[in-house]
């Protein structure tokens, strides 16, 4: 069973879900920084790439957003290369689009790290039921409704519904049915159809009117998409600590979510929402590099701009009576926890899993049928390829939106990132070739090092007698002064 829970502040937006009282998945959204994913903007071409079949478009933001020619949709189709020989070539981008022109695109993926936000010129609009394309005209049904008399049976009802009335004008466009359409009325179905074109042709309408860089439509905000997209059949409540979100929330689910806002509770506790289920403490472990398992194995995540990789070890874990069963029970407990890491971190894009070497094959079989079974439970894409000749494992989730790691933290000022910093001694031995370097150089009375103190303090003990045939050599005296610089690799020579 699952419960959501909903932080809200001004500033700040917090999920947590929360299955069967452990924390899966966090999502946070910060009204400065509010991703952009689902929104349409009116575009200006600033550039078209053709060696690399892209093109730079200007919609307003810091940087300018990226379009690729596999996103670009030519007379209500979306061109496709043409790998095997057979259909249709691609059409080169700079055959379909020019600088200077204007064009309605919608964000597919947020700016992640130097890279600028993802467009496409296929706008969907999504709703509760259904998912809205006004440049298509056939009725997509959500590959997760598996039964085939089911899925033609609401594309029937679909073709019914938007049928246009006697008398009157095709309206166009067509529709995707989202998984939770499966079990929706007539009335449920039209609703969000009347819904989704009214939101369309307000877009148009600004489109009309508005200069290139504008915004012309919002997806909706983290709080409204909890409703609308993690609430299921499972969720037994959904509660928010703000009074006067319930009642916002309240009104925008009678409206467009009635399944989902009779599970809405405004949470009046005393104790913080999140202090129910120590989610603090779960984000802040999400942070560290070390992940203990119960057994006392444990994980290491490291993130990288290439890929993430995870080293599972046993640690103190002594249980099993022979080592196979220790490193087996080892990697069985280890395949739920990386499943759960992978939600909750939100780590996305090559992920290298290093379980414990296991001798037999049907322990491989087995941790990675784990694997598998508790990545199924992941709304995001996933795929998992066997162990390779190394022992590894690899696998892909897909990106759609910033890391938890990204999203809260920055790079280390003192190692830049790096994750380590020079040794005292490392720092002295440079401090001494960059005095050699400025005695050939400059004839002062007297060199002066300012550096941190434990590199000072090892220039007067340990170094010292290499520091004292320096300052023989170059026959000037070397002063010493320790100050708390920002980083102990940080230095300071000053000519007197």
């Amino acid at each position: 069973m699952q419960d959501i829970l909903i932080n809200w502040s001004p500033q700040e937006t917090r999920v947590a879900v929360v299955e069967n009282g452990a924390v899966q998945e966090l999502h946070i959204e910060r009204s400065l920084e509010r991703g952009l994913v689902g929104n349409i903007y009116s575009g200006r071409v600033a550039r078209v790439l053709p060696g690399m079949q892209s093109a730079f478009i200007d919609i307003g933001l810091e940087r300018a957003a990226f379009l690729h020619v596999a996103d670009v949709q030519v007379n209500g189709v979306m061109p496709r290369a043409d790998h095997g020989g057979n259909g249709v070539p691609q059409t080169p981008i700079e055959r379909l689009v020019f600088e200077g022109q204007t064009l309605t695109v919608q964000v597919i993926k947020d700016p992640i790290g130097t890279k600028g936000a993802r467009l496409s010129t296929q706008v969907s609009i999504a709703g509760r039921l259904l998912v809205f394309l006004p440049q298509d005209d056939h009725i997509g049904i959500s590959q997760k409704i598996g039964s085939q008399e089911l899925r033609e049976q609401l594309r029937a009802r679909m073709s019914r519904l938007t049928q246009p009335a006697e008398g009157s004008a095709p309206e166009g466009g067509g529709y995707i049915l989202r998984t939770n359409a499966a079990d929706a009325t007539d009335e449920e179905l039209a609703d969000d159809i009347r819904y989704l074109r009214k939101t369309w042709q307000a877009v148009r309408e600004r489109a009309f009117k508005s200069a290139p860089g504008t915004l012309l439509h919002q997806d909706l905000s983290l709080a409204e998409r909890v409703l609308r997209d993690l609430a299921h059949e499972g969720t037994q409540a959904i509660r928010i600590d703000s009074r006067l979100q319930f009642e916002v929330l309240s009104k925008f689910g009678r409206e467009y979510t009635p399944t989902s806002v009779a599970r809405l509770q405004h949470y009046a506790g005393e104790r913080p929402i999140f202090d129910l289920f120590n989610i603090d403490e779960e984000i802040a472990r999400a942070l560290e590099r070390r992940v203990d398992l119960k057994s006392g194995g444990y994980l290491i995540v490291d993130q990288t701009e290439a890929l993430t990789t995870v080293d599972v070890n046993t640690g103190g874990f002594v249980g099993a009576r022979n080592f196979d069963d220790t490193i087996f029970k080892t990697n069985l407990e280890a395949a739920g926890a990386i499943a759960r890491q992978l939600r909750l971190r939100n780590l996305g894009g090559i992920v290298i899993v290093d379980f414990i070497d296991m001798s037999r094959e049907d322990h491989q079989n087995a941790v990675l049928a784990e694997f598998r079974k508790q990545l199924a439970r992941d709304r995001t894409k996933v795929s998992v390829s066997g162990f390779t000749q190394l022992g590894l494992v690899e696998m892909t989730r897909k990106r759609t939106r910033e890391s938890l790691a990204h999203l809260l933290c920055e790079p280390c000022p003192t190692c830049q990132g790096r994750g380590q910093v020079k040794t005292a001694r490392s720092v002295c031995y440079d401090i001494l070739r960059e005095i050699l370097r400025e005695a050939r150089q400059f004839n002062p009375k007297e060199f002066r090092v300012i550096a941190a103190a434990s590199v000072v303090e090892m220039l007067l003990d340990e170094e010292g007698q290499h520091l004292a045939g320096l300052s023989d050599f170059i026959g000037k005296p070397i002063s010493l002064q320790a100050e708390p610089l920002g980083s102990p690799e940080q230095y300071d020579i000053v000519l007197l």
